[in-house]
C-alpha cells in the first residue's frame, strides 16, 4: 500500500512539473514585496587569517511565504585574490529579483545596500590583498591583533546609515551599477562555496529566522563561521532596523493565483524541497532490505550532486536588469527539467526495488 501511494505522489509531481514553461510565467509566485530593512548587529570576532566577511541578508523561502535572515559570516576566501560580492535584492518591474552573491577578482554591483562591516554600498573597504595574504581595516573588522598581524587603520565615511535592504522600487535605494561595477560583473566568478550554501539552507529551516517570526530581528544575526549557529561566538541582533508587520504580507496581490500550482514555482535548485527519501524497504530480507536502502541512498547522492551542478552554472551566469526576467524564467524551467528527471529516476527505482521484492517472495503455501 505505500508503494502505491508513493508511485500515486510521484505521479501527481511528475503530472505538475510537466506543465509548460509558459505556464510558469503565468502562476509563478511574484515578491512583490521588499525584505524587512536590515537588522542591527555586531561582527562576530575573525576566526583566523584568510577569512573575509560576509554579511547577513534577507533570503526568501517559497515554502513558508516568508523572508529569512541569513546570517553574516566569516568564509575562508575560496582563492587567492578574491573577494565577495554581496546579493541582494532588485525590484524588476513586476517584482523583487534575487541576485546571488559571488567570489570573483573585484566586488560588483550589489544594489547600493549598506550592510556594513566595509561594504557600504559600493566596493568593500573591509581589507585587500596584497603578495597573496589579505590584510583587514581594523576600522570596519573585529579582528584579534595578537593573533592577526597583517591589519590596517584606515577610517571610512559612509554617510549616514541606511538600513534598506533592497534596490529599486517603491523606498528602495536607487544607485545604479557604475561602469567599474559593470565591468567586475563581467569576471570569472565563483558560485557561493558549499558552506555557504549549506549556511543558507540552516537558516531556512530555522524557524526563528523567518521574519514573520521575528519581525525583523533575527536571534542569529551573525556567526564566526558558516553554520556556526549554536557557537558561543553567534550573534543576535540588536535590535530591528526598521519596524515590521508580517501582516503586510497578506497585502501581495501579485501572488501566484492557483495555490494548487506552488511546487512548479521553483526558479534555483536551491528553491527545490529536499530530495524525497522513499519509505524504507520492509521484505522480512534483510539482505534485500540493506540492498534497496544502498540503491536509494546513492540515488539520492547523485541528485544532489545534479543539483549543486546546476545551482552552479546558473550562479555563473551574469546578465542586466532587463534581461534578467527572461533569464529567470529559463533557470525555472533549466531546474523544473531536473526535478522531472529526479522524479522520473525515482519512480522507475521503485518499481525496480517492487518487482525484485515480488520475486524474492515465497509462493503462497510454501516456506
Amino acid at each position: 500500500m505505500r508503494f502505491i501511494l508513493s508511485i500515486r505522489t510521484l505521479l501527481f509531481a511528475l503530472i505538475m512539473l510537466c506543465m509548460s514553461a509558459a505556464s510558469f510565467a503565468q502562476i509563478g509566485v511574484a515578491i512583490t514585496f521588499g525584505p524587512p530593512a536590515l537588522p542591527v548587529y555586531e561582527q562576530p570576532l575573525c576566526p583566523g587569517d584568510g577569512y573575509i566577511w560576509t554579511p547577513g541578508y534577507w533570503a526568501y523561502d517559497y515554502g513558508s511565504d516568508d523572508y529569512y535572515w541569513v546570517p553574516g559570516t566569516w568564509v575562508l576566501a575560496p582563492e587567492v585574490g578574491f573577494l565577495w560580492t554581496p546579493a541582494y535584492w532588485g525590484w524588476g518591474g513586476d517584482r523583487f529579483i534575487f541576485h546571488e552573491g559571488y567570489w570573483g577578482p573585484h566586488v560588483g554591483f550589489y544594489g547600493g545596500i549598506n550592510y556594513g562591516f566595509g561594504y557600504f554600498g559600493e566596493g568593500y573597504e573591509g581589507g585587500r590583498w596584497d603578495n597573496g595574504h589579505f590584510f583587514y581595516n581594523r576600522s570596519v573588522n573585529n579582528v584579534n591583533i595578537t593573533e592577526i598581524h597583517n591589519v590596517y587603520n584606515t577610517n571610512i565615511n559612509h554617510g549616514a546609515v541606511n538600513r534598506v535592504s533592497y534596490n529599486g522600487g517603491n523606498g528602495g535605494i536607487s544607485a545604479r551599477a557604475t561602469p567599474e561595477e559593470e565591468a567586475a560583473g563581467h569576471e570569472r566568478h565563483v558560485a557561493p562555496a558549499a558552506v555557504q550554501t549549506q549556511h543558507e539552507q540552516a537558516a531556512r529551516a530555522n524557524p526563528q529566522q523567518r521574519a514573520s517570526v521575528n519581525t525583523g530581528k533575527p536571534p542569529i544575526a551573525a556567526t564566526p563561521r558558516p553554520g556556526d549557529f549554536n557557537d558561543r561566538g553567534a550573534v543576535p541582533a540588536k535590535e530591528a532596523g526598521a519596524p515590521y508587520t508580517p501582516a503586510n504580507r497578506a497585502g501581495n496581490p501579485a501572488r501566484s493565483e492557483n495555490t494548487a500550482a506552488r511546487p512548479t514555482t521553483a526558479v534555483h535548485p536551491r528553491d527545490l524541497p529536499p530530495v524525497a527519501r522513499p519509505s524504507a524497504s520492509s521484505t522480512g530480507n534483510p539482505k534485500l532490505d540493506k540492498k534497496d536502502q544502498q540503491q536509494q541512498d546513492q540515488q539520492i547522492a547523485e541528485q544532489q550532486q545534479e543539483r549543486d551542478k546546476l545551482h552552479q552554472k546558473l550562479a555563473k551566469q551574469n546578465v542586466n536588469e532587463v534581461k534578467q526576467q527572461q533569464v529567470e524564467q529559463k533557470h525555472q524551467q533549466q531546474t523544473q527539467q531536473l526535478a522531472q528527471k529526479h522524479t522520473q529516476q525515482q519512480q522507475k527505482l521503485q518499481s525496480k526495488q517492487q518487482a525484485s521484492q515480488n520475486s524474492a517472495k515465497p509462493p503462497k503455501g510454501k516456506s
